[in-house]
């Protein structure tokens, strides 16, 4: 099976900094036509702005909390494209949790932003990919990643939200697997740690000793850059993982092996 993406149209979440946008740099770079959305048009047209003209990149600002946004993100896709193959939910927020504040509204925040906006653009691009391969017989329709977190597995109270939302979206991934396999669409996603997301950089901008904390805890001793990801990413979105689905592959440089997550890993 081959690595490659290219001539594949993907839509990628969060392309307006860090780990988003290292994806949708790397998917464009690697021959696949990208729908590069986030909720930050400025950003969106810092980035991307200078390549609206090329054939094979657009971008798409709005706020995918709305299910209106979504039809739209996905309408625009066909418009520009024709077809949407691959889909790539790295749009995130993360944010602390006062897990004894009745006031603190972060779970819901963030089970909305991390949940559910992969969710109903996965049943929304789902039904595409099922249409356009209607005439198919065989072969994949389609491939769908979600990026979660080691937090996932491995709490730490102040990050309560972040965590239950992690946690939602693997099951998620499962469930969805299940459900899209019989249509030849396969969903599995990437749970990272010690990579150098946009929310860690702005992290070690207040708090620079928190880098050497986690290089240590960190058993291949550093923090990866977010390129690192995007590898693995651009693996369950190719062929060559056809035969996967309903994986959450870990990306993190051994971290969750020996560590309970008590140093900052976003």
């Amino acid at each position: 099976m081959s690595f490659s993406i290219k001539g594949k149209t993907a839509i990628v979440t969060g392309a307006a900094n860090g780990i988003g946008l290292s994806i949708a740099r790397q998917f464009a770079d690697r021959g696949a036509n990208v729908m590069c959305a986030d909720m930050d048009e400025r950003k969106l047209s810092e980035e991307w702005g200078a390549e609206q003209d090329d054939a094979t990149l657009r971008y798409f600002a709005g706020d995918l909390r709305q299910r209106l946004t979504i039809a739209n993100l996905v309408s625009a896709t066909i418009d520009a494209f024709d077809r949407v193959d691959i889909l790539v939910n790295a749009s995130r927020q993360v944010m602390p949790t006062d897990a004894m504040d009745v006031e603190d509204n972060s779970v819901s925040v963030l089970l909305e932003q991390n949940l559910m906006t992969a969710l109903q653009l996965s049943q929304q691009v789902a039904r595409r990919m099922i249409k356009q391969g209607a005439d198919q017989p065989e072969g994949q329709l389609g491939a769908i990643v979600n990026l979660s977190s080691i937090v996932s597995r491995h709490t730490r109270p102040e990050l309560m939200g972040y965590s239950i939302a992690a946690a939602a979206l693997d099951q998620m991934t499962r469930s969805m697997a299940l459900a899209l396999a019989p249509e030849r669409i396969r969903v599995n996603a990437v749970a990272f740690g010690s990579v150098m997301s946009a929310s860690l950089k702005s992290s070690l901008v207040d708090h620079s000793e928190w880098r050497e904390d986690i290089r240590s805890h960190t058993p291949l001793g550093r923090i990866a850059g977010p390129t690192e990801l995007v590898e693995a990413v651009q693996f369950l979105a190719a062929e060559s993982s056809a035969f996967m689905t309903g994986e959450i592959i870990t990306v993190d440089g051994g971290r969750s092996l020996l560590d309970p997550v008590l140093a900052p890993a976003h």
